[in-house]
């Protein structure tokens, strides 16, 4: 794995916290005799906005199941500090059970089951929290899932293609509420994209996995400036090479 980190030429993007929500290390994920994840490392820090950037297939999603406990790996390790809660690709979500119902959901087996905070944070919901979720749009419905994601007073959240199918104003509105959570909230975000421009814009440092391997990491701003991030995920060349 190349570190964009060594070839920077002004100063060198400053690293994770100390203290990590999220540590992998040399992990390993088979599906029978096809190799998923091959010795990847990745770590996201207490208060870090943090992407991984690949195309589809890459094992992205591999990762965060892993991380959730829902795949085992055959080697390396996947530790989460603190409690993890997932937004997945799609945002499967109950269509025909009410928003707050929902939300409920993501608070199954807690004692603290008040949506209250979440309303707070993301106000929208409010509006139409006896609707059924299957009547909102596309935004509305991300919405729901990061609600219910915070459903868990969770430490980290793990944003499973964010941007998938919305319109680039609805993505900029859900993009803000996260960084809203990160900003004055403290909470950890890892992105998941395909969308590198995005994750890009979002967050400070960036992972890039190709075919279960990590290809490229570092800031987010020394990745946007590289002309091989840049020709392989960004469309075209920026004028500066790795």
């Amino acid at each position: 794995m190349r570190d964009v980190a060594e070839a920077a030429v002004n100063s060198p993007p400053s690293g994770p916290p100390d203290h990590s929500v999220i540590e992998v290390d040399d992990l390993v994920v088979r599906y029978g005799a096809a190799t998923a994840l091959q010795g990847v490392s990745l770590s996201v820090g207490a208060g870090e906005m943090v992407a991984l950037v690949g195309p589809n297939g890459a094992g992205k999603s591999t990762l965060v199941d892993t991380l959730s406990g829902v795949v085992r790996p055959a080697s390396g390790t996947a530790r989460v500090n603190g409690r993890l809660a997932h937004v997945p690709e799609g945002r499967q979500l109950f269509g025909e059970l009410s928003v707050e119902d929902n939300l409920l959901i993501g608070a199954w087996g807690q004692r603290d089951r008040d949506p209250g905070p979440v309303y707070e944070v993301l106000p929208d919901l409010r509006g139409f929290a006896g609707r059924k979720a299957a009547a909102l749009s596309g935004g509305q419905q991300q919405m729901v899932a990061i609600g219910r994601a915070l459903m868990a007073r969770p430490d980290v959240i793990a944003v499973d293609e964010l941007s998938l199918g919305l319109a680039p104003k609805v993505v900029s509105d859900l993009a803000a509420h996260l960084h809203t959570l990160n900003s004055e909230r403290g909470m950890a975000v890892l992105l998941i994209e395909q969308n590198a421009r995005l994750a890009f814009e979002m967050c400070s440092r960036a992972y890039v996995l190709e075919a279960g391997r990590m290809v490229v990491t570092g800031s987010c701003a020394e990745l946007a400036r590289s002309n091989e991030v840049a020709r392989a995920y960004l469309g075209g060349g920026t004028g500066d090479e790795l």
